[in-house]
């Protein structure tokens, strides 16, 4: 009888850690919100955040009006075709260096392994940003946010 107890009192803390876990894994859900563009970290998070949601417009109204600029239906193509891919990566928004109307947002981005027995891997990259109408907006991300045939001259044979 003694054991009968025992054995219900494990089953039963294994049912309360197994509905914690889910309160748990349901309530932190990753919730991500825009936030404020004041700076060029805030036009570098959106951009990715709307990258991430699939807003393309959004996202697109994020990019630095200079010559070579892709039109709209080519910028969203460029997720299409999967030139630009950023589903398979993590993003860190690092530190911010501005000189004058530039600036420069250091980024670590996660990449993941495809094997069991290997572990993520870290890569420093960077954003470049210019202040146009004083409002920040992006010249250049890394690979997986940018397609590098944006701003490019293009070719005349």
């Amino acid at each position: 009888m003694k054991q009968d107890k025992f054995l219900i009192g494990i089953l039963i803390g294994i049912g309360v850690l197994i509905l914690l876990a889910l309160g748990l894994f349901f309530t932190r859900q990753d919730k991500r919100d825009y936030v404020a563009e004041t700076g060029p970290e805030g036009v570098v998070h959106n951009y990715v955040l709307a990258v991430l949601n699939k807003d393309y417009q959004k996202a697109y109204g994020y990019l630095a009006d200079l010559e070579h600029k892709p039109a709209y239906e080519e910028f969203r193509q460029s997720f299409f075709n999967g030139t630009v891919n950023p589903g398979d990566v993590g993003l860190e928004i690092g530190s911010v260096e501005t000189h004058g109307d530039e600036a420069v947002v250091t980024l670590s981005i996660y990449y993941s392994n495809t094997d069991p027995f290997s572990s993520r891997y870290t890569n420093e990259d960077r954003a470049l940003l210019v202040e146009q109408n004083g409002e920040w907006k992006l010249n250049s991300m890394p690979y997986n946010f940018w397609d590098y045939n944006w701003y490019q001259e293009p070719y005349k044979p």
